[in-house]
């Protein structure tokens, strides 16, 4: 059997084909197609069958990752959406928490809401905290609104009443008369899409669903269609944020769920990689065309969070901890009004791309900085598919960066990448040292197209001893999809002091929500015996404003004093201390019902070689001012001997992505395929 990983990026979507019976792994890449991201899919699906010498049939699964539903955040594409709330909370999306992107800086602002005011109605109804009617539903406001929602033309409609997640009566009977005003209309509720306290993160949470959800079903019902006109046998699965699986039904009614979909994908790729090759501790370093995610896992377990932020709206779902900035392959480089040398955010992205890649890019980017100082083959990439002008890269370099600095070019394209590592170090610092963790324990772990690339300098920069890079670095996400399970979040506000008493209405709550997660579950297909649960309660001392997250092996009625025991320690751990005998108080009821995909176990080999035979070239490549321009060998990494000990300077090329190692490092290629690099701090 097959199993077929795809990464939607935003400059290349990636392909990792694997056979399970052989162990053995196919790795493929094309530009992507941002006008349609599901029209590279649907070129890239046949290419790579045929590479393979298989028919559609063959395949057993196939998952997708996708930046779209972020990248149409960000520039602001989705649908014309309307807002229907509560009587005296319309304006709770604008005003929000009355904080400050950044404190300081005054030139920040705050993105303007994705429903302007004149497209947010309000219903007469309220809900009391507990979920009791304060003022009954009047259906003659709900009815002017869905008539107004219709008057004005709106594609999707976001439904948040106040307290709805404790009662989800008045949404739903609004959802029955938007139905017949705009039969057409995409809808999401916000009991239904995040049923937990907070009016303004719940609001925000269901909005941006609303506002992705029409285009988003429109290109998954493209992607079906096409991977079963392909492979008829199967049914997609798409990733989640939190490194789940989901099935189309799911993303169809929760798109929001997707804003990580592909740097998920490949954190769990190399949570599982490096957890392989004994290494429980790392940082992964995933950079693309367009940015670079950051993540920490220890104790080869992924790290979660449920606030961050999409396009500068807060989005409050579970999702794996991943930092992610405007650092890539294409991100441009210029000079800012005081004539100083930035590098992103901006990106050439697929099209144009870099100025090298001739694609009508005019303005340098990091891969061109790259080509120019010959650490990035200069004849062409992907294997030889990617034809490559060093000429035009060298020229806007000098152009445009190098003479207006008074600067040599190849000074100039070193200083690209100066900068792009130090923007790159400071996202890494502000996941570890920032919160506690010590570099020195860590290994970073480099892959995306561009990671390798920059790995040592950023190593160095940051004081991490050690480098891994994974067997084809630049399909890792796609690679990650092969690993991950199907997982469902699901959450209920339970927002009362823990007493015995309370701990009885917890109980209730994780019973009724471990039946929906089996319902779940039947409905994608799981047999029972691969299914299990997570449990988790959300908890603080009272009065405090933010949780503890406390894991919880069993919910029962004899669980109350291993939750309070629990909390104590992961009070502990999150802020240092804890405070006993102080009231404490839950907050939310969390389950993970997760089917279990069985893990392939994609085998290694390599012929037994001598470094001279994997040798293809020397090259001129430069190190910066302290090196210089160096006679560098070069080598294929599917030639590489194991164990054999490179001494850098060297450069190691496959079809996915370059390494670069750099003088006074060394590296070796280890059992499971990975290139270890120890860089002698």
């Amino acid at each position: 059997m097959f199993r077929l990983g795809i990464d939607v990026g935003g400059t290349f979507t990636d392909f990792t084909l694997l056979n399970t019976e052989a162990g053995s792994a196919i790795h493929y890449k094309l530009p992507s197609t941002p006008q349609n991201p599901a029209e590279s899919i649907r070129q890239g699906i046949p290419k790579l069958l045929a590479v393979a010498g298989i028919e559609g049939k063959a395949l057993g699964f196939l998952g997708h990752g996708t930046t779209v539903a972020t990248n149409m955040a960000i520039e602001r594409r989705g649908a014309r959406t309307g807002l229907v709330t509560t009587k005296g909370f319309r304006d709770v999306l604008e005003v929000g928490r009355q904080l400050r992107p950044h404190l300081y800086d005054y030139s920040q602002i705050k993105p303007s809401p994705v429903v302007p005011r004149r497209r947010r109605w309000e219903v007469i109804e309220r809900l009391s905290f507990d979920g009791s009617i304060e003022t009954p539903f009047l259906e003659e406001s709900g009815a002017a609104v869905a008539a107004a929602l219709a008057e004005a033309e709106v594609e999707s409609v976001a439904v948040c009443f106040l307290h709805s997640y404790r009662n989800s009566d008045h949404e739903c009977l609004m959802r029955k008369m938007i139905k017949a005003a705009l039969p057409d209309a995409y809808i999401s509720l916000s009991s239904e899409v995040l049923p937990e306290f907070r009016e303004y993160e719940r609001m925000s949470t269901t909005v941006l669903n609303a506002y992705l959800g029409p285009a988003m079903a429109t290109y998954f019902e493209d992607f079906v269609t096409s991977a079963k006109a392909l492979a008829p046998n199967i049914e997609p699965y798409t990733i989640h944020s939190n490194g789940g699986l989901m099935t189309a039904a799911t993303v169809r009614d929760h798109p929001v769920r997707t804003c990580l979909s592909g740097p998920a994908a490949g954190v769990v790729g190399a949570a599982e990689s490096a957890r392989s090759a004994g290494l429980p501790h790392i940082i992964t370093y995933d950079v693309g065309g367009t940015s670079t995610d950051i993540s920490v896992v220890r104790d080869a377990k992924p790290t979660f969070t449920s606030d961050r932020q999409v396009a500068g709206f807060p989005v409050r779902t579970p999702m794996l901890d991943i930092h992610v900035i405007g650092a890539g392959g294409g991100s441009i480089a210029w000079l800012d009004d005081a004539g100083g040398l930035k590098v992103g955010p901006r990106s050439a992205g697929a099209l144009p791309g870099p100025v090298a890649y001739g694609l009508g890019g005019t303005e340098p980017t990091l891969t061109d900085a790259n080509l120019v100082l010959g650490r990035l083959n200069a004849n062409a990439l992907l294997e030889g598919t990617m034809p490559i002008d060093i000429g035009a890269a060298r020229a806007a370099i000098e152009n445009k960066i190098a003479t207006p600095l008074g600067l040599e070019t190849d000074k100039a394209a070193f200083g690209i990448i100066e900068i792009a590592v130090a923007n790159m170090s400071r996202a890494i610092r502000s996941v570890t040292t920032e919160r506690g963790y010590d570099m020195a324990d860590f290994a970073l772990f480099a892959y995306g197209g561009a990671g390798p690339l920059h790995a040592g300098e950023l190593a160095l920069e940051c004081g991490i001893p050690r480098i891994v890079v994974p067997d084809a670095p630049g399909t890792m996400c796609a690679r990650g999809i092969l690993l991950s399970d199907i997982v469902h979040d699901l959450v209920r506000s339970a927002v009362a002091p823990a007493d015995s008493v309370s701990w009885l209405d917890v109980c209730r709550l994780f019973k009724e929500m471990r039946c929906e997660g089996d319902r779940l579950l039947t409905r994608d297909g799981v047999l029972r015996e691969r299914r299990t649960f997570r449990y988790f309660i959300d908890a603080r001392y009272v009065g405090q404003n933010h949780e503890v997250r406390v894991p919880m092996e069993a919910i029962g009625q004899g669980d109350f004093r291993a939750f309070l025991k629990g909390f104590s320690e992961y009070h502990t751990l999150e802020y240092g201390y804890d405070i006993p005998g102080r009231a404490v108080e839950t907050v939310n009821c969390r389950v993970q019902a997760i089917g279990d995909v069985t893990r392939p176990e994609q085998r290694f080999s390599q012929d037994s070689r001598s470094l001279d035979e994997a040798m293809t070239e020397r090259r001129s490549v430069y190190f910066g001012a302290a090196w210089g321009w160096l006679e560098t060998p070069v080598y294929r990494r599917e030639a590489l001997p194991q164990h054999k000990r490179i001494e850098g300077p060297a450069i190691v090329e496959e079809m996915s992505a370059t390494t670069v190692i750099l003088p006074k490092h060394s590296a070796a290629l280890d059992g499971m395929g990975n290139i270890v690099i120890e860089v002698g701090l």
